[in-house]
């Protein structure tokens, strides 16, 4: 089995737990055998001893990772202290606070919101990018964005809308803006209950393009292969 710690650091709304589960949940769903997860809830101070475990999974957040609690800075630390100890991936929120942590920036987007199913070109075959593809769609749901990477980090995914939306570090770490472990019935449930918070155009047009077909699987088995 293959050990893996997933940190999360939120969750969905209350009513949408309910009907497709929590991020654990939908992680677990993705990786499926032979990995064996255990869930951290790290705001409220539970966190891993990244010696016990193969690899670990950054969840999303509705939080900011430039706002100031406490579990956030604590988020940061450990994922210095724990770089190197075993296989890093960050997802959305995850993302950014690996880009953050490890020395670069992250901000609220001048470009609004990035809701939906977005394409991504593929800069950097990785090796664990098997098989290959020259883009991938996958669903988003997000206001901030990194903006300036890591020095040591380089590009692996880029959209016009999200230039730095997939980043790797030696072969030990990756992350990325959008959200595999997304089925499109819960983000189309997301984000048609954000409808007041943003445009309706938009959200119009998100529900619209998760009916298109997707790339999770082949992201899924990508994070599947780089973890083991």
């Amino acid at each position: 089995m293959t050990r893996i710690a997933i940190l999360k650091t939120g969750a969905p709304p209350a009513p949408l737990i309910e009907v497709h589960g929590d991020y654990p949940a939908m992680f677990r769903a993705m990786l499926g055998d032979p990995f064996a997860t255990t869930a951290f809830d790290i705001q409220h101070g539970e966190w891993p001893d990244p010696v016990a475990f193969d690899g670990a999974i950054i969840t999303g957040s509705s939080a900011g990772v430039y706002e100031g609690d406490a579990w956030i800075g604590a988020l940061f630390d450990w994922i210095r202290m724990a770089r190197g100890e075993l296989k890093m991936v960050g997802v959305c929120f995850g993302h950014q606070a690996m880009a953050q942590a490890l020395g670069g920036r992250v901000e609220k987007s001048d470009r609004g919101w990035g809701v939906g199913l977005h394409r991504y070109d593929v800069v950097s075959q990785e090796p664990w990018m098997r098989p290959e593809a020259a883009t991938i769609a996958i669903p988003v749901s997000h206001q901030d964005q990194v903006v300036e990477k890591p020095a040591d980090a380089r590009v692996t995914l880029t959209s016009e809308f999200a230039p730095l939306a997939g980043l790797a570090w030696g072969d030990d770490a990756i992350s990325i803006q959008g959200h595999p472990e997304f089925t499109p019935a819960y983000t189309s449930d997301l984000t048609g209950g954000r409808r007041g918070r943003i445009d309706e155009t938009l959200v119009d047009r998100a529900l619209e393009s998760l009916r298109e077909p997707n790339d999770r699987a082949l992201v899924g088995g990508w994070i599947r292969n780089f973890l083991t």
